[in-house]
């Protein structure tokens, strides 16, 4: 055959070739249309160590998941960053519905401040599947201390200025920021002393090495009741079903003082929306078991189930509050 003799053209061999790729894909967008999501277990990967409370809410949560999506939600520990690593792996992962994030008030509102590259966007890297809990923080004091109120508190502060040490989980954490609140509202002087987590935060307060901590309702429900700390006052709106004796700071003098901490889940940026339409009801569906609701509300936390673009409004506002906040106050990250 010469050189510049060229091969027949086969039109009927391209058409076919052609006609193939697209049945496939065809047949792939189909069988994913058709209800196959979920096909196979669903991951749930959580920011913090097994055993904390978000892994705990996770855990609950994932249980009651499986059943209403009849695959498995399996739980996947990321910690470090205070949820960064986590909220980075999740971001970077294929937006096939089947790699989740339990998204926190710390990874999605307070660390994109804290952190000049945390690795995504807390409201672009994610398409937000529902809110599902609220909890207070504690403000308790040792028991040696003789404030029995927060009103007492408050007046104790503002008679010893520069005397007063409250212990948080970390510079940056929920229960350090609120404690920047309570200073700014009340003005009042005292310093925080950064911990590496709630454990040791609330130990330094037993111990009598601060006069007080901040910390998330679950983690401090059995040390107030046990009598290991003398709580005073919930951070949130209303008084919490798990400690009904405790009046809230807006009750002590603090009026419209409002801190709740949350969790919610979210997944990858460009996720289907029907594999999210079957997330926002399996968490919504979830939610109404009564065997979860009282699990939840025995450590502190309130149902609150908020899906999609709600969830997503309710991110934008809190990131800015708290963005507010740590420019105020100056925080930098640990």
């Amino acid at each position: 055959m010469q050189a510049n003799q060229r091969k027949p053209h086969r039109p009927g061999r391209i058409r076919a070739t052609l006609t193939l790729i697209g049945l496939a894909a065809t047949l792939c967008c189909t069988a994913y249309a058709q209800g196959g999501y979920p096909a196979r277990p669903v991951s749930l990967v959580v920011g913090f160590a097994a055993g904390g409370s978000t892994d705990k809410l996770a855990r609950l949560l994932a249980r009651e998941m499986q059943e209403a999506l009849g695959q498995q939600v399996v739980i996947e520990n990321r910690p470090g960053a205070a949820g960064n690593i986590a909220a980075q792996y999740v971001a970077q992962a294929a937006p096939d519905g089947y790699t989740l994030f339990m998204a926190t008030l710390s990874s999605q509102a307070i660390n994109p401040w804290l952190y000049a590259k945390p690795g995504f966007d807390p409201l672009k890297s994610f398409e937000p599947v529902a809110l599902v809990a609220r909890y207070p923080l504690v403000v308790a004091v040792n028991p040696a201390m003789p404030t029995q109120t927060s009103a007492e508190l408050l007046a104790y502060m503002r008679a010893n200025p520069g005397k007063v040490f409250f212990s948080s989980a970390g510079s940056g954490s929920p229960g350090h920021l609120s404690g920047e609140l309570v200073k700014s509202q009340a003005k009042v002087d005292m310093t925080h002393v950064a911990y590496k987590g709630g454990g040791p935060a609330m130990l330094a307060a037993m111990g009598g090495e601060v006069t007080l901590t901040i910390e998330t309702i679950p983690a401090m429900i059995p040390h107030v009741k046990s009598g290991k700390l003398k709580g005073l006052a919930v951070t949130s709106g209303q008084r919490s079903a798990a400690l009904p004796q405790l009046p809230t700071l807006s009750e002590s003098g603090l009026a419209g003082f409002e801190v709740t901490s949350w969790a919610g889940v979210v997944a990858p940026a460009k996720t289907p929306p029907d594999a999210l339409e079957k997330l926002q009801a399996a968490v919504g569906k979830a939610l109404a078991v009564p065997r979860l609701k009282s699990a939840m509300e025995a450590d502190g936390a309130l149902p609150s189930y908020m899906p999609g673009k709600q969830f997503q409004v309710f991110t934008a506002a809190e990131l800015k509050r708290w963005g507010e906040v740590v420019r105020s106050a100056n925080v930098k990250a640990d």
